[in-house]
């Protein structure tokens, strides 16, 4: 069930947000744990049992880790081999068996046969926030939960389940018992705010463009022209900030309106003047858990060499580019930014220091769209193909027509980007995201709201095209 879907909108959110209040305080962590588990069945009903099995196995070897000091080590890593284990078997088995088959196939013999793995809905999204519930009760940031529905609901909670941000544990665990602080009427509109911008930004930008990125990469290559390939990396890049953006400002909004504080995942990474500076400021959740959970117990920059830091380096970003997708294109993207983050360390951000803020950015932005290339074309021949389009000059005729709106919403999805590399961007960002609004204010902004949320669900029931990019994630 997508948040973007008439099901969502129109029936699931207002039947749940009517439950949610209406039952008293005891019963609010149930509501929301149970319209959590009718959410992910009804998009991975196979896996609904082995989830809850999983949880259930993990939660009392949390337990143990907690109670037992003797042996708490020895729990740790219990927890973190199941759960290191099944995303190793769902995700990356058919990845597996595919290049064993193809270096047997090379070798002469005879392929494995095997039946391929279904991909559960938001894996890496939940195992991620499994393992920061163990490595936070490990390291004694926080105890466990001694309500089992409790860490269920945690783990499982519909705003962030399949398309984060990844929640830790020690940041809500006070919250998922008593949040009755945090559940004021300013802070629920601006949960609801923060929700429809979040749907305006996946329907009537990333949407949009979205469909010109289909078009032009399903053309025949001989149809591709310098243009049509710069376009559909330039569009791809703005789809998939504001496709990602706007599902994290929808679970930020929902988690406030449900009294969460859930963190920020985005903070206007185009404006970034390194790749350094980039990978603080796109999916930040991701990147902290990396850093905090796989970087700096590999040592981090406390090691005694400079390569040893650098290996440390590619390591963690090798490892991310896999966590996005089971296939090579992900293992070169992230060794594509990893080089860059190393390349910062040894001369880049030194060499650029005197060329000026905007030619910084540009760079930045033209790595970044490289790597979206990368991300976005699976098969290795067509990247090289697409590559070669972009830094070529061909100009061949092709019969290929943007779309009027698209050209409209590619300069509004631009302008948006970069709006806060002016002081008048970061005021506008300041006023409407984190500011208290006036009772005035508020009347305003619901105006606006009602009529955004008019026009987003009009997009959703005229247009067919809606597609999930985090599927593989």
């Amino acid at each position: 069930m997508l948040f973007s879907s008439i099901l969502f909108l129109c029936i699931f959110l207002p039947l749940v947000l009517i439950a949610y209040h209406t039952v008293g305080h005891k019963f609010k962590n149930y509501v929301l744990l149970v319209s959590s588990l009718v959410f992910y069945a009804w998009g991975a009903p196979k896996f609904v049992f082995l989830l809850l099995v999983s949880l259930t196995i993990n939660f009392y070897v949390v337990r143990q880790i907690h109670r037992d000091a003797k042996h708490r080590q020895l729990y740790l890593w219990t927890s973190v081999l199941i759960n290191i284990g099944l995303l190793a078997y769902f995700k990356y088995a058919n990845f597996f068996i595919e290049n064993v088959n193809a270096l047997l196939e090379a070798a002469g013999q005879h392929s494995v046969q095997w039946t391929s793995v279904a991909l559960p809905i938001g894996i890496s999204f939940f195992t991620f926030q499994s393992m920061t519930y163990t490595i936070d009760v490990y390291r004694k940031v926080h105890a466990p939960l001694k309500n089992i529905a409790d860490y269920f609901l945690y783990i499982l909670m519909f705003p962030q389940l399949i398309a984060g941000p990844i929640v830790r544990f020690n940041t809500v665990a006070d919250d998922i018992i008593d949040r009755r602080k945090n559940e004021s009427i300013n802070e629920k509109l601006h949960g609801m705010y923060r929700f429809v911008i979040g749907l305006s930004k996946k329907m009537l930008i990333a949407n949009v463009l979205g469909e010109q990125v289909d078009a032009i990469y399903s053309l025949p290559h001989s149809e591709v022209t310098t243009t049509l390939a710069w376009l559909a990396a330039l569009a791809y890049s703005f789809q998939i900030y504001f496709d990602f953006s706007g599902y994290s400002d929808m679970a930020i909004g929902l988690g406030r309106i449900f009294g969460f504080k859930f963190p920020e995942n985005f903070n206007n990474p185009y404006i970034s003047q390194n790749i350094t500076e980039f990978w603080r400021r796109w999916h930040i959740t991701l990147s902290d858990w990396m850093r905090d959970y796989l970087y700096i117990p590999l040592g981090g920059n406390r090691v005694e060499t400079k390569m040893r830091l650098y290996v440390n380096l590619i390591t963690v970003f090798l490892i991310s580019g896999l966590w996005h997708g089971a296939s090579w294109n992900f293992v070169i993207w992230g060794a594509w930014h990893g080089s860059f983050l190393i390349l910062d360390r040894v001369f880049l951000i030194k060499l650029f220091k005197g060329i000026g803020k905007l030619p910084r950015v540009l760079f930045t932005y033209l790595v970044v769209i490289i790597g979206w290339v990368i991300f976005r074309v699976e098969n290795i021949p067509d990247i090289r193909f697409y590559f070669g389009k972009m830094f070529s000059a061909d100009q061949s005729a092709a019969d290929y027509n943007i779309s009027t709106e698209s050209k409209y919403i590619m300069i509004l999805a631009a302008l948006f980007s970069i709006i806060t590399l002016f002081n008048f961007g970061k005021r506008l960002q300041t006023f409407v995201f984190y500011t208290q609004y006036k009772r005035s204010i508020h009347i305003v902004a619901s105006a606006i709201l009602l009529a955004l949320l008019v026009i987003n669900l009009s997009a959703v029931t005229s247009s067919d095209f809606n597609p999930f990019i985090y599927f593989r994630f």
